[in-house]
């Protein structure tokens, strides 16, 4: 049985994230997205709420798991018994981070190899930092996330009940 295990922070899960998953799930038989907790990225979604929001994403795809885990990504790896970690590409500038990276992890573990896939030309421009700034000044999420994800975001960045200001009272 191939696993692979496609690893990230999907704070938040966007639709180049889920193109990578269905992808992926194609490809191989079992699919583990490992949701990092990297307090260190100060997300805007915690760790349950991310592997809820991915949980919800994937629940069509049988061979798709969702775990959360901390500390080296090719130890949560091996645990899992994954021989395959996957990366989604988006531009050149992914592509130096994602070659870094994958030097470190070779150094690391020479037996988990890195598979990249280029993301879909539709959501090449798309980044989970992009995502929360739009969803932050009230823009339009269609077709950028899935919609249970733009309506967590929406949630996060509306004003607490009694403190939204109207026109008038500006």
């Amino acid at each position: 049985m191939t696993v692979a295990v496609y690893p990230g922070t999907f704070d938040p899960l966007t639709c180049g994230h889920m193109d990578i998953i269905e992808r992926t799930a194609a490809l191989m038989d079992k699919v583990i997205v490992g949701i990092y907790e990297n307090p260190g990225k100060r997300p805007l979604f915690s760790l349950g709420q991310r592997v809820n929001l991915v949980e919800q994403a994937v629940a069509g795809l049988s061979n798709v798991e969702v775990k959360a885990f901390k500390g080296l990504t090719v130890d949560f790896i091996h645990q899992e018994g994954g021989r395959i970690m996957i990366r989604g590409l988006r531009a050149n500038s992914d592509f130096e981070r994602e070659f870094e990276m994958a030097l470190m992890n070779r150094k690391l573990a020479p037996d988990i190899e890195l598979l990249c896939l280029m993301t879909s030309s539709q959501y090449q421009f798309l980044s989970s930092s992009l995502i929360k700034e739009v969803a932050k000044l009230g823009g339009c999420l269609e077709g950028m996330v899935p919609t249970h994800v733009a309506v967590a975001l929406q949630e996060k960045f509306s004003a607490p009940v009694g403190l939204a200001l109207g026109k008038d009272e500006v």
